[in-house]
């Protein structure tokens, strides 16, 4: 635990520079987009629909999300992965081409920056062109597992990876594995031959992983772990990258999915073009999605701390499923159990984003988010505060407004922690002002508090603001 004390520590502090200033939307300064990059095992609607899925939810996102590559690779249905399925992808960035119009309507933007402009840093609320999503679209790895990194392994997305590195920025980069995270393992493979031990580890920090279970390996042999480059990520380098190993968010996902369809029905298929290509689920509705809303920038967590709820989950540095390595998983109690609660909790408030978008898709009209201001603060970063025992902290969120005018309703509740059987007390926890109460026993915890905020408006759209009390 102490490596990953304090690798979460420099993360923590990457965090921060990338969110010193404040979203552009509301009046006030910019803020930079979290940069993500997707591998995607995309193909037909009857052997891969949940990628698809996700890869429509994703796009309608994109004014929240930098996406830096979406590489077509290798997954639990396809070793090698086919060339020709990445037609798939082409057809969900056209799809977006077309719904972009309606969708800069959201933010009032009137048009897209140069190419070369677009390249550079994006604020958070710019709507990139498809010409852009394109040109970081590309294959990547097309076989699975450890023994084919090496020579004759490099792909277009694993030297895109090293690229992306090395840009004077200091943002982490998210790489969120829908299939196999082969391509980033020949990435790392080709940086450990051709530069020093010191020149790795700064090209591993700048990373973090978020795998949808294992999937660098056919579902047939799911349990060798061996087999997997994930595996030798782990054993390698658990101290110099964060790797997610999610084995909950994507489970629920799928089956909330499934159990809700009538809604996808209703709000997703079929609104705009995006919604024209989102495909009826076979195993499961958008498996993959967890892996981009664990980095959504909704004031709801700081990816860079998988201890906090957000809606990918919530993970714990310890043994992984192999039982041989270490990562931040989720796949044992209590944490699965309490990662699986919240995971059902924000469901219908995850759903409602995404369907609220596919209305602007579709219409080009539609309710936009609360803005979440707690203290006088407006900020995708928590809120910090340090108390002591006894002492009764005033948290006021009533200067929250709503773009169009809706009408506010407020809950303050505790994040659960595992081994902490009881949280302070919140005076009226469903107004904008509460009163906490730290018991004389408190002292040296950490508290996380969530101000959670929805409108009136359709789909009852969500702000959130993290609250974190260090008490002396």
């Amino acid at each position: 635990m102490k490596t990953a004390t304090s690798l979460a520590g420099i993360m923590l502090f990457s965090w921060a520079l990338c969110t010193s200033c404040s979203e552009k939307t509301g009046g006030t300064a910019q803020v930079l987009k979290p940069r993500i990059v997707i591998m995607t095992d995309i193909g037909p609607a009857e052997v891969e629909p949940d990628d698809n899925e996700s890869a429509v939810r994703l796009l309608a996102y994109a004014d929240r999300f930098e996406i830096e590559g979406i590489f077509t690779t290798i997954g639990w249905n396809c070793d090698p992965y086919p060339q020709d399925w990445s037609v798939y992808l082409t057809r969900v960035i056209d799809a977006y081409h077309t719904d972009v119009q309606n969708l800069m309507k959201r933010s009032g933007q009137k048009s897209f920056r140069n190419s070369d402009e677009e390249q550079g840093r994006q604020e958070l609320g710019y709507w990139p062109s498809a010409d852009y999503i394109r040109s970081r679209a590309m294959m990547g790895s097309r076989r699975a597992g450890i023994g084919v990194i090496g020579e004759g392994n490099d792909s277009p997305g694993s030297e895109l990876l090293i690229r992306l590195a090395d840009e004077d920025d200091d943002r982490p980069i998210w790489l969120c594995s829908w299939g196999g995270a082969n391509t980033f393992s020949q990435a790392v493979w080709r940086v450990k031959q051709e530069r020093s031990p010191e020149e790795l580890k700064k090209f591993l920090n700048k990373f973090r992983l978020y795998t949808i279970t294992d999937q660098d390996m056919q579902y047939s042999m799911r349990m060798n772990r061996a087999y997997s480059s994930h595996q030798w990520l782990r054993r390698e380098y658990s101290n110099e990258l964060m790797l997610v190993w999610d084995e909950s968010a994507w489970l629920n996902q799928n089956e909330l999915g499934k159990s809700n369809w009538s809604k996808y029905e209703q709000f997703i298929q079929g609104k705009g073009a995006l919604g024209k290509v989102y495909p009826k689920f076979l195993w499961g509705v958008e498996g993959d999605t967890p892996s981009f809303l664990h980095v959504m920038p909704n004031g709801l967590n700081d990816p860079d701390d998988p201890t906090q709820i957000g809606w990918g989950g919530c993970h714990q540095f310890g043994i992984s499923p192999d039982r041989e390595t270490y990562a931040w998983t989720n796949w044992q109690q209590p944490l699965k159990g309490i990662s699986n609660t919240y995971e059902h909790k924000f469901y219908p408030d995850e759903f409602n984003d995404f369907a609220a978008r596919m209305q602007w898709a579709d219409t080009g009209k539609g309710n936009h988010n609360p803005i979440a201001v707690v203290n006088g603060t407006q900020d995708l970063k928590p809120l910090e505060l340090t108390a002591r025992t006894g002492e009764e902290l005033q948290l006021d969120a009533s200067g929250s407004s709503d773009p169009d005018g809706d009408r506010l309703t407020f809950s303050w509740w505790f994040q659960e922690i595992p081994g902490e059987t009881a949280c302070p007390a919140i005076s009226d926890p469903e107004s904008a002002k509460v009163t906490v109460t730290l018991s004389d026993d408190s002292a040296g915890k950490t508290y996380h508090l969530i101000c959670e905020i929805h409108d009136d408006g359709p789909f009852n759209l969500t702000a959130y603001r993290r609250i974190i009390i260090k008490v002396r």
